[in-house]
């Protein structure tokens, strides 16, 4: 059964039938082989290959392959049933290290990173026509044959080749560093192999996004196979009590509105986290954002499944439905302080945001907003780095002095307006803490009172991040002066926001360190997972429900928000 040698003579003949090896650049062979292995298993439909994984799709069809220890095959059939083999690297079946998840929402498969010398394992996937699909992988390259009803295919630095069989499709194409190239005449070729972008009025959804890897967009002929084997083993993930959503969802990254998520990671050390916090309940789901730590290193841990996991409620035992890992991407919002007193070190700021942008997931999607007296959106969510760094650096200081709680709710609602995707929400906010509305600081503040901000963020859907930065420069000389008590006050302020927010607390005593404080912003965001349950106990009494989440590894302790108020 295995396509070894037969296989990779089939790919060189390639050449010879259309596709010219020579117009790629010089990149890695492991697209060769990946490439190799899509078309011979294109060739060969006699049979699908043994221990092939038969997977049920939830039914709003959304489905999301992330793999990040080798590449993805897909093939689009007419079959009902998700189809999930694992390959090697020589076209042989391999033992699959991929994690099944499935919830109402969603159904993932996921292969985590390898650790030492674990060997390369890629996917083969053959998906229903109605698939909702993302597929993602790091430096593996992604393979595409047919259209699903939706498409996102994401990778860092491999290769995408899609053959499309309805080209009426839309179709976004993206690649940083790479080249985009289309032999489908109704969808324009971007000789700059920047964004290659057809929108006609009708067709299905296509996204393609590389950071450095190349896309090449092919036709497709024929039908879809429909393929069945005695050898798969037909397995239903369904998990018990799970009610039909009202409202379809959408993968992340495609428009569509689903449900919010609530719940935050907590604060920097490895302590345990304390009460008061709110997580919202939406639709009798509760979600909860952790993050988890070794309590030697206080480093984070992202290597865990769901199973890693105990959840309860008053002490009753909690089935987890929805498992987001610490991979899954965010809308990410980065709100900066350009007021007096910030203003004379934009270009340090600046430089800085830049970096923040660089130092992110590149799955991320990213704004940026600046506030003084008034708030100016420099960029919406996207995962564009090009065009953020380009807004970042014409970006000026808006009018005014300075309203840091009305920028707060501001970027907090901008969130919930573009955050129309299953993406988790973030937000950090770098700012001395110095709102108008403090004793001594000049200009009008903000129409917000502290106090209604902070209830304002326990109600977020998602994590806020605060970096302080230190902008006194001298001592008071007069009781006009903004004195060391207001400070301290604005320094307090902010830290309760991360506290209150459910994120990280960051200090920047010169404005030099602050690219630093971002880097430790991504890495904390960069260890986040979500957990979903229904619970048990299922009165809307307004009562405080405490959650609290145990980690089945030695040595780890969970942070997150620890109850929510069930209204």
């Amino acid at each position: 059964m295995a396509k070894t040698r037969s296989g990779l003579r089939m790919f060189l003949a390639v050449p010879q039938t259309g596709l010219s090896l020579r117009a790629w650049p010089s990149i890695v062979g492991r697209l060769v082989i990946m490439l190799a292995l899509f078309l011979s298993a294109v060739a060969s439909t006699s049979a699908v290959p043994q221990e092939a994984l038969k997977l049920e799709l939830p039914e709003n069809k959304n489905l999301r392959v992330e793999n990040l220890r080798g590449g993805i095959i897909v093939e689009v059939w007419n079959e009902s049933y998700v189809s999930v083999t694992a390959i090697s690297d020589k076209g042989e079946l391999s033992r699959s290290p991929a994690v099944v998840q499935r919830t109402d929402a969603l159904l993932s498969v996921r292969v985590i990173r390898g650790t030492g010398m674990a060997p390369r394992v890629n996917l083969q996937v053959k998906v229903p026509i109605s698939a909702h699909l993302a597929v993602v992988t790091s430096d593996g390259s992604i393979a595409v044959k047919g259209n699903p009803s939706a498409l996102l295919a994401q990778t860092i630095s491999g290769e995408i080749r899609l053959q499309l069989r309805d080209t009426s499709a839309e179709v976004i194409a993206e690649s940083k560093t790479g080249s985009v190239r289309s032999s489908v005449a109704s969808v324009a070729t971007n000789q700059s192999g920047r964004p290659l972008d057809s929108r006609p009025r009708t067709g299905k959804s296509i996204r393609l996004l590389s950071q450095a890897g190349n896309i090449v967009i092919e036709p497709l002929g024929g039908s879809v196979t429909s393929q069945t084997s005695l050898n798969e083993r037909r397995e239903s993930l369904q998990a018990p009590e799970v009610s039909r959503p009202e409202q379809k969802p959408t993968l992340a990254g495609s428009d569509g509105s689903t449900r919010p998520r609530a719940g935050t990671p907590a604060t920097n050390g490895p302590e345990e986290v304390s009460e008061g916090d709110v997580v919202r309940v939406d639709t009798q789901l509760v979600t909860v954002n952790v993050s988890v730590v070794d309590r030697g290193t206080s480093r984070g841990v992202s290597d865990l499944t769901k199973e890693d996991f105990r959840l309860s409620e008053n002490g009753v035992r909690q089935q987890i439905l929805h498992f987001d890992a610490s991979s899954a991407p965010f809308n990410l919002v980065l709100l900066v302080d350009l007021s007096g007193s910030t203003t004379k070190e934009a270009e340090l700021i600046k430089s800085a945001a830049s970096h923040f942008v660089e130092a992110s997931r590149p799955f991320d999607r990213i704004a940026v907003i600046t506030f003084a007296g008034d708030h100016v959106v420099v960029s919406p969510l996207t995962t564009d780095h090009e065009a953020l760094r380009q807004r970042i650096a014409g970006m000026s200081k808006p009018d005014g002095s300075t309203k840091l709680y009305d920028s707060l709710a501001f970027a907090m609602e901008e969130v919930a307006r573009e955050a129309k995707d299953s993406r988790r929400n973030a937000i950090v906010v770098m700012s001395d803490g110095l709102d108008s509305t403090l004793p001594n600081v000049t200009g009008e503040g903000s129409t917000l009172t502290y106090e209604e901000v902070v209830r304002r963020i326990k109600e977020f859907d998602g994590v806020l991040y605060s970096v302080w930065v230190k902008t006194q420069s001298y001592e008071p000389m007069s009781p006009e002066d903004i004195q060391q008590e207001t400070f301290d006050l604005a320094h307090d302020q902010m830290k309760n926001f991360a506290d209150v927010g459910g994120g990280g607390f960051y200090e920047c005593k010169e404005l030099k360190d602050l690219a630093g404080a971002y880097d430790r912003v991504v890495t904390d965001l960069g260890m986040v997972y979500t957990l979903g349950y229904r619970p048990s106990n299922k009165e809307r009494d307004g009562s405080w429900r405490s959650i609290h989440v145990n980690v089945n590894r030695p040595n780890t302790v969970a942070r997150g928000k620890s109850g929510y108020f069930a209204n």
